[in-house]
């Protein structure tokens, strides 16, 4: 790459140029590529390569013609780039960008944005109304994420996206229905929708995983399924996917075939499913019109906490990414669980005790046992505490 050093030298400005553009600086990039920049005056020139030479030491250095891209030009190139994403969330960073995140950044070059810019973005949505501290909690993610990716391209030296204040999301209640009401709910429903709730409140799949389940994925004599297919609905249009897989089986009989599935055979839509089915049999059992089909994932989850099923097994059996998850959504389910170990433990450790200071003795010598060991505890705590040669250690007589 040859030596790095830039210096500056002085050039006749042009006519058309006036007096502006005097001072000339040469330097070499990152790659070897000699770049100039025109200034009027030396001390500006001179300030200015200094910056380009140690952010090129410290591995900080952006290409300033790459700065000058707008947001928008920028957001629409990244979001091409990411194929990782699924059609559901892609559709949704999509709408987040034009409705919320353009309108203010859009026109904006990249290095032009600042904390105190989203900051204020952040609030001014806030004071709004128009929108839930969820969804701008959102909008704010797809910033992060392509300035993130900004940053990570060398378009930016870091991300302006630090230490920005969110507004608090309030989670939504989740409900829950006892096994009685589950039944009472299926039985309102025909088939072979009956099943379709019984699977949603026992077997706690989410509404996509459900409804593209095949007969395939079916071992009734074993009494397992899997769950390798997921379906999303955007648009009216079905996006199939591949969620978290359990056990592969086949079955005979167009094993290809949906489980659940509308008249013609093909995916059922949620939103003709819960006016057509759901909340009929929902106002004809008397439950809350509110309830969402996800709430049976949470009933699901209710009932094994119930039958004190192990958090790690509801991970699995829930499809979670981690026992976290787990925890973090249904960790208020398991108070009594708490007291019932604690207890346990407790139980324990005194059994522990009692073996390891009266080993086996009959009921009446550990009776009279425990009375000695009581009364010289008592007669300890009396004594109160003795101080070792060494100051620095206290030795309490337990």
């Amino acid at each position: 790459m040859g030596n790095r050093k830039g210096y500056v030298r002085k050039r006749t400005a042009k006519p058309t140029e006036g007096r502006k553009a005097k001072w000339q600086i040469r330097y070499q990039d990152p790659l070897g590529d000699w770049r100039t920049k025109q200034f009027s005056r030396k001390a500006d020139a001179e300030h200015w390569l200094k910056i380009q030479e140690t952010d090129i030491l410290r591995g900080e250095w952006v290409d300033p013609r790459r700065t000058q891209l707008t947001f928008e030009e920028w957001a629409r190139s990244w979001l091409k780039s990411t194929v990782h994403l699924k059609p559901k969330t892609r559709v949704g960073y999509e709408s987040l960008l034009k409705s919320h995140v353009l309108p203010k950044f859009g026109g904006v070059r990249l290095d032009e944005i600042e904390r105190l810019d989203i900051q204020q973005w952040i609030a001014a949505l806030y004071d709004d109304r128009k929108l839930s501290p969820s969804r701008i909690r959102q909008a704010y993610q797809v910033l992060s994420a392509a300035l993130k990716a900004a940053a990570q391209s060398k378009l930016l030296i870091h991300t302006p996206c630090i230490g920005i204040k969110l507004p608090r999301a309030v989670p939504r209640e989740m409900q829950f229905l006892s096994a009685d009401d589950v039944a009472l709910l299926a039985e309102g429903i025909v088939e072979p929708f009956e099943t379709l709730v019984y699977l949603l409140a026992y077997g706690g799949l989410r509404w996509g995983e459900a409804v593209a389940l095949r007969r395939k994925r079916t071992d009734l004599a074993k009494r397992r399924i899997e769950v390798a297919e997921s379906v999303a609905e955007i648009a009216g249009t079905f996006y199939p996917g591949a969620p978290k897989n359990w056990q592969r089986r086949t079955m005979p009989d167009d094993p290809d075939a949906l489980v659940f599935a509308d008249g013609n055979g093909n995916f059922l839509r949620h939103s003709n499913f819960r006016q057509r089915v759901w909340i009929p049999a929902l106002q004809a059992a008397g439950l809350p019109e509110d309830l969402r089909i996800h709430d049976m994932r949470h009933t699901c989850a209710a009932l094994l906490i119930a039958q004190g099923a192990h958090p790690k097994a509801i991970q699995v059996h829930l499809g979670h990414s981690s026992i976290q998850v787990t925890m973090d959504r249904y960790g208020h389910l398991f108070p009594n669980e708490w007291d019932r170990l604690a207890a346990q433990l407790d139980q324990t450790h005194r059994a522990a005790l009692e073996g390891y200071q009266f080993g086996y003795q009959s009921d009446e010598e550990k009776v009279v046992s425990l009375e000695k060991a009581r009364v010289t505890r008592a007669n300890r705590r009396g004594a109160g505490r003795t101080r070792t040669s060494d100051r620095r250690i206290m030795s309490p007589l337990l």
